[in-house]
């Protein structure tokens, strides 16, 4: 605050400049739309209107030319937008189960190459979930000898064998 030299009080200017700011009006999104409305609807002077709703001729203009843009952008085609609350929520979520999903096969990966080192093969069988069963690149891949055959066939829906990459 700017003020006199040698006095405590401020200046009349900035008494006057404070009033006016914390006595501004602050108009919803709402109620700005409703006045750019009546004002292209053309039923009374855009002065008449201003003077009516208890506001300055230029927030209308700038109101209006704002109102109009955002309706050119849409129609252009320019859909952008900002996300709600939700779906920020949502995409969070799905983003969430994507990276827990991408950690499980990483796991599973290093797992299976663990097991055929250990095993020093390149077949070797995991326990079967819903999920391999019905993936096309987990189908049953024929295994060496007989009596792998006979052992697949006893564990039959428990495991699922597949080709080690090596």
């Amino acid at each position: 605050m700017r003020r006199k030299a040698g006095t405590d009080k401020p200046t009349a200017e900035q008494v006057v400049k404070d009033i006016r700011r914390k006595t501004r009006k602050h108009h919803s999104a709402e109620k700005k739309i409703r006045i750019v409305l009546e004002g292209l609807r053309g039923e009374e002077s855009i002065a008449a209107l201003c003077r009516h709703e208890g506001i300055a001729t230029s927030p209308y203009y700038s109101w209006s030319k704002e109102f109009l843009e955002a309706g050119n952008k849409r129609l252009a085609g320019d859909t952008a937008r900002q996300a709600t609350s939700p779906e920020v929520k949502e995409l969070w979520a799905e983003a969430s189960a994507l990276k827990e999903a991408i950690t499980n096969l990483a796991l599973e990966t290093a797992y299976s190459k663990k097991v055929c080192s250990v095993m020093g093969t390149t077949t070797y069988e995991i326990p079967r979930n819903g999920e391999a069963r019905d993936h096309p690149t987990c189908r049953a891949v024929p295994l060496a000898n007989e009596d792998d055959a006979v052992e697949a066939e006893h564990f039959e829906n428990q495991v699922l064998p597949l080709v080690c990459p090596l």
